[in-house]
């Protein structure tokens, strides 16, 4: 079982429902260990589209990283996502942020996430579950990370997940 962290977002239609299909859908390929509180934050690039739901988990997979990946792909495809203009809307987003502490740089995955330490919205839940977490490129651990970036993008800590027990 190799260690992971996913990091999930959702600002059309039920966005808190979608976040919670997403996570019930990862079983039994990916187990959840730890969710954390769910935050509403601003979108960052395109600002004229509706407010983000964001949360972090942290799981264990026995998959690939690229197989990891493309299960992620097809439950994204699966809710509705449609690819269309890049940091645009989407009812929903899963990212890898981390696998098992892992520098990869393939063609479509790169491990931790390339822009996870300028993002608030990965950051601060990130904080709530794993502070201790080290950034395998820079050695910093989340809590350091943080400390580098503005405080923008988060509106509040909207809840935690009350129907969703980690497995």
């Amino acid at each position: 079982m190799f260690p992971i962290i996913l990091g999930l977002g959702s600002n059309l239609g039920e966005r808190f429902d979608n976040l919670t299909i997403a996570i019930e859908s990862l079983s039994p390929d990916v187990t959840v260990r730890t969710i954390s509180p769910t935050y509403e934050t601003q979108p960052l690039h395109i600002t004229e589209q509706p407010e983000f739901l964001n949360l972090i988990i942290r799981g264990t997979t026995t998959l690939s990283p690229v197989n990891l990946l493309t299960f992620i792909k097809t439950i994204e495809a699966k809710l509705g996502r449609k690819r269309s203009i890049r940091f645009g809307p989407r009812i929903i987003d899963i990212d890898v942020i981390d696998y098992d502490s892992l520098i990869l740089d393939l063609d479509n995955l790169t491990t931790p996430h390339p822009r996870m330490h300028e993002r608030l919205f990965v950051l601060a839940p990130l904080i709530d579950i794993v502070p201790n977490w080290v950034h395998p490129r820079t050695g910093q651990t989340a809590r350091q990370l943080i400390e580098e970036i503005p405080n923008l993008g988060i509106v509040k800590q909207y809840t935690q997940f009350p129907s969703i027990k980690p497995n």
